[in-house]
């Protein structure tokens, strides 16, 4: 008898133990994120989080002063790959060979292939834009580049205040800071009434040396479509680089990630986010507390943060300074102590699409990145203890649960489809996005 119940003691323990250690199931998993997932959503459902098809332009933000039309898009669409615009280039040679795509590139996320992109003045792409190079024809000084990194535009639809610090735009977080708005012409543009995309473009279509004319659009086949687009604006105002900025603006805004599988997930596709994935979603919605800050439809948010990365001029990089008032955050904009070194929380979708994360690509790859906010240890001495986010603070998670984490940024918030928003071809015929002769030999356009 006392064997007997030796034996059934020791499969008791056994049966515990296995219970207690076994991993858990598909479904149970679901079941946990479903539970973060709502928790987390502002009005406590899952759908709070899918994105809208990007052919259904009244589900997608928009400013009311551009609203979005099959036309609009369209138009944008061409002109956002078609280096026939770049008519105002710093030297001949720059003469249309680079786009907006050339630092937006669809493959790598909408964003720069490297860590510092480069406009006019650059030659070359590779794959995913990651040989972009200074041109033997330019000094440094002369290029067409930017001391912070370019942010993705997937999603920024959902973006009220754009750039890092979000200076651009009258609405949103900038309500109450028309005080500040006379200190450059960059935010003068606020006064005009529109949303952060649309106050961004006017500045950058001039910044990166676009310019639209009536001759241009004649020239480049597109005097057609902004009579289809901008039927209600006059024709002696119609070809413009104030209008062709709202219509790159409507394009834009329908660049949505709603294939990436968690968007599938969020639909009832449980099958669409494997072990791993469904692992790091929940550390996501939990233990890594990312999203406390990556809250919105898109997983950003309108908040600021101090984490004490470095800045683009303490590598190597093209003609950064660091006296650049962009290396203080909101402040450079709002001119407050409080927000100096706070940057803008971006959204992650298909941010794992390119290496070089923060503002100023000192996060090479995803794992630096996790590892940095892991780690929670300021690496920029410039930025005082005082100023560090309180939300920003050691996670410890363990080997395996970075690796969980790694897997649904990189996995399940990536669209696998971006080029679906890439034209086959432009009404120029240009090579598309670069046209300069290294570029042309890299995409096979030649």
């Amino acid at each position: 008898m006392r064997k007997i119940t030796l034996v059934f003691t020791i499969l008791a323990i056994t049966v515990f133990s296995c219970t207690k250690d076994r991993m858990p199931t598909l479904v149970e998993l679901d079941n946990k994120l479903r539970n973060l997932v709502t928790a987390s959503s502002p009005n406590g459902n899952l759908d709070f989080y899918i994105l809208p098809s990007e052919n259904d332009l009244d589900e997608i933000p928009q400013d009311p002063k551009n609203p979005l039309t099959e036309e609009k898009v369209n138009l944008g669409k061409l002109m956002f790959y078609d280096t026939a615009l770049a008519t105002d280039a710093r030297k001949a040679s720059g003469m249309g060979t680079y786009s907006c795509a050339t630092c937006h590139i669809p493959e790598a996320g909408f964003k720069p292939g490297t860590f510092q992109g480069i406009a006019d003045g650059g030659v070359g792409f590779g794959i995913n834009g990651e040989n972009r190079l200074m041109s033997i024809d330019y000094v440094e000084d002369e290029l067409d580049v930017q001391d912070v990194r370019a942010l993705s535009l997937v999603n920024v639809a959902y973006v009220t205040n754009t750039f890092w610090n979000g200076r651009f735009g009258a609405g949103g977080v900038n309500i109450g800071t028309e005080d500040v708005w006379d200190t450059n012409h960059e935010t003068q543009l606020n006064y005009l009434g529109l949303s952060g995309i649309e106050t961004q473009l006017l500045e950058g279509i001039v910044i990166h040396r676009i310019k639209v004319t009536k001759d241009v659009t004649d020239a480049a086949g597109y005097t057609e479509m902004f009579d289809e687009a901008f039927t209600d604006i006059p024709e002696e105002e119609r070809y413009t680089s104030e209008t062709a900025t709202l219509a790159l603006a409507a394009y834009i805004r329908t660049i949505i990630s709603n294939k990436a599988p968690f968007q599938n997930w969020l639909k009832g596709n449980e099958d669409a986010l494997g072990y791993q994935e469904k692992k790091g979603a929940i550390l996501f919605f939990s233990k890594a507390n990312c999203y406390t800050c990556h809250y919105n439809e898109n997983l950003a948010s309108p908040e600021f943060h101090a984490l004490g990365v470095n800045d683009m001029y303490q590598q190597p990089s093209y003609s950064t300074e660091a006296d650049d008032p962009r290396n203080l955050g909101r402040a450079g904009f709002t001119q407050k102590d409080e927000d100096l070194y706070k940057y803008k929380v971006p959204g992650i979708y298909n941010n794992a699409d390119s290496d070089f994360f923060f503002h100023g690509s000192s996060a090479k790859t995803l794992d630096d990145l996790i590892e940095y906010k892991n780690n929670g240890v300021r690496e920029n001495m410039n930025v005082p203890e005082s100023q560090m986010s309180v939300k920003f603070k050691p996670l410890n998670l363990t080997d395996l649960e970075k690796q969980h984490l790694k897997a649904f940024i990189k996995v399940g918030l990536s669209d696998p489809d971006l080029i679906r928003y890439q034209p086959d071809s432009v009404p120029s015929g240009s090579c598309i996005p670069n046209s300069d002769v290294q570029s042309v030999i890299d995409l096979g356009c030649d």
